[in-house]
């Protein structure tokens, strides 16, 4: 069963306003939280680590401050968790992978830092597939994390734990990874917002086994407080050498906007990929609403002339591999059997073949910039399905492709470095989110954030909680 604890419909933005008139404390917020997340552990596991000393802690001190008058952050008294793939000062480390459970973090990834800087309470770790390797909610260290929506499915991943968290109601925001779509896929499968930024935009440290690859970005229940949390956590730090120095766009000024006369690109498959019926039927009448808004809206059957999916392989399992190549040779049984099997191939490249697929993906890049010169954004499903069991690896009528590259969607737009969004479209027949992806021209988060606003504005009035957590607000609070 899932906890129906106090706050938990409660937005960000809401919480936050609360706790600025002094309707609400911090203390209480954090302590439903942690409350919460521990009641859930069961049925959810959606944690991997629960801090309640330091956070109850954390609580009183953004209380005190309340009450103090102090001028407070953007995220001041809110709770949030933050992924196994980020590092928090004096915790446990793991990466999802019991090769590394021992390893203890000496310092806070910047986002981790920043957000607590802006008042929001950190209450955990969430569960992560190993090193990220997985769109799915499982690990040999932490087990099979589960959806909100129904139990006997994988809430998506690899940021499976923030997902669950949100979705579940435990806490408004949390922090996620995304490497090859693990922000935009678990926020497809719970009806959540996400957003990857543009790589670089929010800091990458310590170093990741996937330095070109990796973004961090936040996970909400809707876009707004999505881009609350992106702009406490974007911009500039010299830790990262990929950081992007230029200002960062006022996404929080993007909700609401005009979307009149956009050109958007609609691509139901970008070429190559194999979704289903139910996919599409939400999907395309997301898109097409925003023409009622003004936007043009235009179908582009072919975005991509083949799949880049060997471009991304290379790259990524590449970098876990070399981080793990001990771990492979003398300790492989602690590793996820599937995960095992992709690094060992990965690490068979020949120097050769790798730059070539480097170099494509240069060119890649480049296609992409010429795209963007026509459209502002593109639109495309986030997944082929709209939902998966729990402790499988892929649907199994796409068991030709492999561990990612079933997933078709998310994974080119870790290649461009392109900021790119997951917002939910609408419910499919049996009642499961699914997701759109909206992808914007390079630093263009300020345009991805105004259509993920425009779409949650236009989707049909459809209750958006899991079924546990549909109680009216006064209800919730009493």
């Amino acid at each position: 069963m899932l906890a129906n604890a106090p706050f938990s419909n409660l937005t960000a933005r809401e919480a936050r306003g609360l706790v600025a008139r002094r309707e609400v404390s911090p203390v209480e917020l954090t302590r439903a939280a942690l409350d919460a997340a521990q009641g859930t552990q069961a049925s959810l596991n959606a944690f991997f680590l629960i801090f309640e000393e330091e956070a109850m802690a954390a609580a009183r001190a953004a209380e005190a401050a309340v009450m103090r008058g102090d001028e407070l952050g953007a995220l001041h008294g809110i709770p949030f968790s933050a992924k196994d793939l980020m590092a928090v000062k004096g915790a446990p480390y793991a990466s999802g992978s019991r090769a590394m459970a021992d390893n203890i973090a000496t310092v806070d990834a910047p986002a981790v830092e920043r957000a607590k800087a802006a008042g929001a309470i950190l209450i955990g770790k969430t569960t992560t597939s190993e090193f990220g390797c997985k769109p799915v909610g499982d690990s040999p260290l932490t087990g099979i994390t589960r959806n909100p929506w129904n139990l006997d499915k994988t809430p998506g991943g690899s940021s499976a734990g923030a997902a669950a968290s949100v979705a579940a109601g435990i806490t408004p925001l949390a922090l996620g990874t995304d490497g090859g779509g693990s922000i935009r896929i678990p926020c497809a499968f719970s009806g959540l917002a996400g957003l990857k930024g543009q790589f670089g935009r929010v800091p990458v440290w310590p170093v990741s086994a996937t330095p070109t690859l990796a973004h961090v970005g936040p996970i909400a229940r809707d876009i707004a407080d999505a881009a609350l949390m992106f702009a406490a956590i974007a911009g500039y730090d010299a830790r990262d050498p990929f950081s992007v120095a230029g200002p960062v766009p006022d996404v929080e000024a993007a909700i609401g906007a005009s979307i009149e006369g956009m050109r958007i690109a609609w691509s139901p498959t970008l070429g190559y990929a194999r979704p289903d019926a139910e996919v599409l039927r939400v999907t395309e009448a997301a898109a097409r609403r925003l023409a009622d808004l003004g936007a043009i809206v235009e179908e582009v059957g072919t975005v991509f002339e083949t799949d880049p999916a060997d471009l991304w392989i290379a790259e990524f399992y590449a970098g876990v591999g070399t981080r793990l190549r001990g771990v492979i040779e003398t300790q492989r049984e602690l590793l996820d059997p599937s995960v095992a099997v992709v690094l060992e191939v990965a690490l068979g490249q020949e120097m050769r073949a790798y730059y070539e697929t480097v170099f494509k993906r240069y060119a890649l890049r480049d296609e992409m910039r010429r795209f963007f010169e026509r459209y502002d954004a593109l639109l495309s499903p986030v997944l082929p399905v709209t939902s998966l069991d729990a402790g499988l690896d892929m649907p199994a009528h796409l068991a030709d492709r492999n561990l990612v590259s079933w997933v078709f969607y998310t994974y080119p737009f870790n290649l461009t470095g392109q900021p790119a969004a997951s917002v939910c479209a609408g419910l499919d027949a049996a009642g499961m989110p699914v997701g759109l992806q909206i992808v914007g021209r390079a630093l263009g988060e300020a345009d991805v954030i105004r259509l993920a606003s425009a779409v949650e504005r236009q989707r049909p009035a459809t209750d958006l909680l899991p079924p546990a957590l549909r109680l009216p607000q006064s209800e919730n609070l009493s």
